[in-house]
């Protein structure tokens, strides 16, 4: 006995010191990971950031020599009228976005997604370079406020006299991002072979002073678990020859205490249905106070004949098994009631008593059952009248879109149509200064009709959606939107490849952000506006930013309003990316802006509820 609690208390100190070191190397190896982990997200997002930077800084060059050949065509002087103003407006464009980003290299602008810049080295070129900058960026603005800026060639000088430099330093810049990104990458890897060593010692030990013990030490309970399990196995037999005896006396104790448990309502009954005895408690369920000597139990149960006919036939039935059933009965006083009724056959030695009826109460049940049911009907009746509303709104919105797209036809498209044809039929060879105007004015009345063209069929669905997916649909969208409106709208892809997923998903995807950009360039007045995508771990991401005036955002909060443009836009929405199962996020401001979110799970189908309503449609 004592050898055995000896080698009981070996066992367990040997277990205890095999987890300590074991939990101590798994958590060694965890740090490690956790370590490594962190330094690697670190260093990703250094290089997002310092991806962006090299690419604005890479940009600079080519803005500046946008910038300078804006200025030569400016000032060839070749250009008269609306040319010359969409020239300015280029300049204009292309000088705020140079200046923009020259700042946001090293002050850091959140907008385009750079960061404050904190190397010494770099801060030092650029304070080299801001003089040029500086320089070209005041010949600009001068030339731009110049009534004619071809008879002022000097700013033109500065222009050319600081762009060479300009272009110098910025190579210098550029290359010292690259340089100060491959040695951040070098010392990663270092860490990363120092951390991987680390953890091949730490396995290393594991299998010589954890794994080989605890392998040995295995084979030995192995064998001892051997002839436990042999002993077992006999000692099994006999126990379940007991357990059998055991399970017909559990049976037959169950089957009295079921009889127990309901005795609060039973009745004897004899096998011609008259009552022997039946309980106080039963009686007064059944407002009987008092009944007649060999009175029928079908008789006292209810006052409904077909109900007492159905009784006397189950009482007075020979049986040999229980029978159990739910039955509805009437009392003297015109209740109803539920009973759960258990018909038990007995076997007496006289003829005296035959039948025990055992009873529960479940009018309550029922009626739950039936509240419950009734609740259930109703909600379903309830959703399926919002889903119609639903569908109705979503038709009116879908006739209010045709109606729209009929009315920008007819009055602009049409108009300019029927404008064409009566200054062609006016033309008069005869006169031909006349002649002359009225050709370059139905050259103008030309482009706008192909303009108002191009915006009516853009407005439809775009062939790049359908043969290319949606990422080169949102390009073509925001640059044709751009040119057709004048604002700048910009386009983001940081998805690192081009999917395609469910036609349907990307259609009402599509319409979404175009409805989310429209409503920028209409209701917000917006200057800037930016499309971004990105897809990481399954999941697309679309976000829609702009500089506009916003708006409160809890005024989406109410319902929609027929003849609301943008209340019914934003439910339609949200109809399109419930429908798809998909998450939309709008957050906005007064003053300061909007920012709409598009979340979709690749992995997510349209709702199968949405596709039979579509298809009843």
């Amino acid at each position: 006995m004592e050898k055995s609690n000896q080698q009981q208390a070996l066992d367990v100190s040997t277990f205890l010191r095999i987890r300590k070191w074991y939990l101590l190397a798994l958590s060694a190896i965890a740090l490690t990971i956790i370590v490594a982990q962190i330094l690697i997200q670190q260093h990703l997002n250094s290089q997002l950031d310092d991806s962006r930077v090299i690419n604005v800084a890479g940009r600079q060059r080519a803005y500046s020599q946008k910038l300078v050949k804006e200025a030569l065509l400016l000032h060839s002087g070749n250009l008269e009228g609306a040319s010359r103003e969409e020239l300015l407006n280029d300049l204009r464009s292309t000088l705020y976005i140079w200046r923009t980003s020259h700042e946001g290299l090293q002050n850091g602008n959140d907008s385009i997604g750079l960061p404050k810049e904190k190397n010494e080295l770099i801060l030092q070129h650029f304070k080299e370079l801001t003089p040029h900058h500086d320089a070209m960026v005041e010949a600009v603005e001068t030339m731009l406020g110049q009534q004619d800026a071809s008879t002022n060639p000097d700013e033109l000088g500065i222009l050319l006299k600081n762009e060479g430099p300009f272009l110098e330093k910025m190579d210098v810049i550029v290359n010292t991002y690259d340089s100060i990104s491959k040695e951040q990458l070098q010392q990663l890897k270092t860490k990363e072979y120092l951390l991987l060593a680390f953890a091949l010692l730490i396995l290393v030990l594991e299998v010589l002073f954890i794994f080989r013990p605890l392998s040995i030490q295995i084979k030995e309970i192995i064998k001892d678990l051997v002839k436990s399990q042999l002993k077992s196995d006999q000692d099994a037999r006999e126990i379940k020859k007991i357990f059998k005896e055991k399970e017909r006396s559990l049976q037959e104790l169950r089957e009295l205490n079921f009889v127990i448990d309901n005795a609060a309502l039973f009745a004897s009954v004899r096998s011609d249905g008259t009552v022997v005895f039946i309980s106080k408690k039963f009686l007064s369920l059944l407002e009987k106070p008092n009944i007649a000597p060999n009175a029928h139990l079908s008789e006292i149960l209810t006052t409904d004949e077909g109900q007492q006919q159905y009784l006397r036939e189950i009482l007075t039935k020979p049986r040999k098994s229980i029978r159990t059933e739910e039955i509805e009965i009437r009392t003297k006083g015109g209740n109803r009631l539920w009973l759960d009724m258990s018909i038990i056959p007995m076997h007496p030695s006289s003829l005296k008593q035959s039948v025990l009826l055992l009873c529960s109460d479940i009018t309550e049940r029922i009626q739950t059952q039936r509240k419950i049911e009734q609740l259930t009907f109703q909600n379903y009746e309830d959703r399926m009248h919002q889903k119609q509303v639903q569908a109705s709104l979503i038709v009116e919105g879908q006739e209010e879109e045709r109606k729209r797209i009929a009315k920008d036809i007819h009055d602009g498209i049409g108009q300019m149509l029927t404008a064409l044809r009566f200054n062609i039929e006016s033309i008069n060879l005869a006169q031909k200064e006349r002649t002359k105007e009225k050709i370059e004015y139905l050259k103008v009345l030309t482009s706008d009709l192909i303009k108002g063209v191009r915006t009516a069929t853009f407005n439809l669905t775009p062939p790049e959606l359908g043969d290319h997916g949606i990422f080169p649909a949102l390009q073509k969208m925001t640059a044709e939107l751009s040119k057709l409106t004048g604002t700048n709208i910009l386009f983001e892809n940081k998805a690192e490849e081009n999917i395609r997923f469910d036609s349907l998903a990307e259609t009402n995807i599509y319409r979404v952000v175009q409805e989310a950009v429209n409503n920028a360039i209409k209701y917000a007045d917006a200057n800037y506006i930016l499309v971004t995508i990105n897809h990481k771990d399954n999941l697309l991401s679309i976000v829609i930013d702009d500089d506009g005036k916003g708006f409160d955002s809890s005024i989406l909060e109410k319902p929609p309003k027929n003849g609301s443009d943008g209340g019914m836009g934003v439910f339609f929405m949200k109809e399109r990316i419930n429908y798809i199962n998909g998450r939309l996020f709008i957050n906005s401001t007064p003053g300061e802006g909007t920012r709409v979110t598009i979340n979709y799970n690749l992995d997510q189908k349209p709702r199968e509820e949405n596709h039979n309503i579509k298809r009843r449609k």
